[in-house]
């Protein structure tokens, strides 16, 4: 069956990359997902991705109603090489976003650091209080700025 023109729903496409793909580009893919819904098509991806997402973002994140525990670490350079497009690329890391590939097409591109949940030191309580605070950074972001993923 067709579709009539007036009932198709072009997507915004947004990629979130940081540094492994194991925590801030993770979560900021979970809440846009969760906030946009049918009106984004969203990933995330890492310039040198780690094995696993960070046990310890999961965690924060299933506290929050979100089950990232499946999700497998996937590599920026692979997308660029596949040729897909996006509207909005957002680096999440403070250090790499100058090793970031351009995208074509056009695209907008963000930088918003956000620190790595990799990077956190302390005591597993202190880990866990401070990744939580990281979590809520990007969700508040994310939040205040989802209607500027739509332009």
């Amino acid at each position: 069956m067709r579709v009539p023109p007036w009932r198709i729903i072009i997507k915004s496409r947004v990629l979130f990359i940081c540094g492994n793909n194991s925590g801030r580009s993770q979560i900021a893919e979970a809440y846009l997902k969760e906030m946009g819904g049918a009106d984004f098509h969203v990933e995330s991806a890492g310039l040198e991705p780690a094995e696993s997402v960070d046990p310890i973002v999961i965690e924060v994140m299933r506290e929050d109603g979100h089950d990232i525990s499946k999700r497998k670490p996937k590599s920026v350079f692979e997308k660029f090489k596949k040729g897909e497009l996006y509207d909005h690329v957002v680096t999440v890391c403070g250090d790499n976003e100058d090793k970031c590939p351009i995208f074509p097409g056009i695209t907008k591109r963000w930088h918003m650091p956000f620190p790595d949940p990799a990077k956190v030191k302390g005591t597993p309580k202190e880990k866990l209080v401070r990744v939580r605070e990281i979590r809520d950074m990007i969700k508040k972001w994310l939040t205040k700025e989802m209607g500027s993923f739509n332009e």
